[in-house]
């Protein structure tokens, strides 16, 4: 199949929708205004513009199209936890430096200003947010950016049943661990404050409900 450019693949209703968006932040503006999406299946940008509904990985794939349409690489990454979701994000660099734009049920899982070096440093912003409903902060691994282009050929951006395949060959990208097992056995729970401001909004149905027993392997990466 084919790629289509951007202006080929959207109708002028929909084009309008994304010109609409000039900045990361009016992007993420737009997705803290979608509802959160429990359902059990991804959502191409198109769909997330038609239904008004996402979750995080329909947002990360919305918020690539949304800043290509202004200069951007459609770039996407996934943030890896254990006892608790992922969550992917879209990237972007100002500057030289890196931001991010995605849909969490969690409100301190989201934007970010190109205020960040390195991409490590953007993902350690995310850190001491990234908890479960048990308080453990979660946050593990961080995959090197997709770069979407690739994925063109899917026709990723008007098809859902393209998003699945993408989020596959994202998660076949080398993975960074962000922690060692010391660090991980000196970890804190979230403090109470923390904890609450991020669930403030959150939609129960969407959160991850943790195990009581889990055990994490320091030896291999998921």
């Amino acid at each position: 199949m084919q790629s289509r450019s951007l202006a080929e693949a959207f109708t002028p209703a929909e084009l309008d929708v994304l010109d609409g968006l000039a900045t990361p932040a009016a992007v993420q503006a737009y997705l803290d205004e979608t509802p959160y999406s429990t359902d059990p299946f991804y959502r191409s940008p198109r769909r997330v513009m038609r239904d008004r509904k996402a979750h995080c990985a329909d947002g990360a794939f919305f918020a690539a199209a949304a800043l290509r349409r202004h200069g951007h690489t459609p770039l996407v990454m996934d943030l890896i936890a254990w006892n608790d979701d992922d969550h992917l994000l879209a990237l972007y660099r100002r500057d030289g430096r890196w931001g991010a734009v995605g849909k969490s049920n969690f409100t301190t899982l989201r934007f970010r200003e190109a205020v960040y070096r390195t991409l490590r440093e953007l993902v350690m912003s995310y850190f001491e947010f990234y908890f479960n409903l048990a308080g453990q902060k979660t946050l593990r691994f961080y995959t090197l950016p997709l770069d979407l282009t690739a994925c063109d050929a899917l026709d990723w951006m008007t098809r859902d049943e393209s998003i699945e395949e993408c989020v596959r060959r994202m998660d076949a990208r080398r993975k960074v661990r962000l922690l060692t097992p010391g660090m991980v056995a000196g970890l804190t729970r979230a403090d109470a404050l923390s904890f609450q401001a991020g669930m403030v909004g959150a939609n129960p149905a969407g959160i991850y409900q943790p195990l009581a027993d889990a055990v994490e392997d320091h030896e291999v990466a998921p």
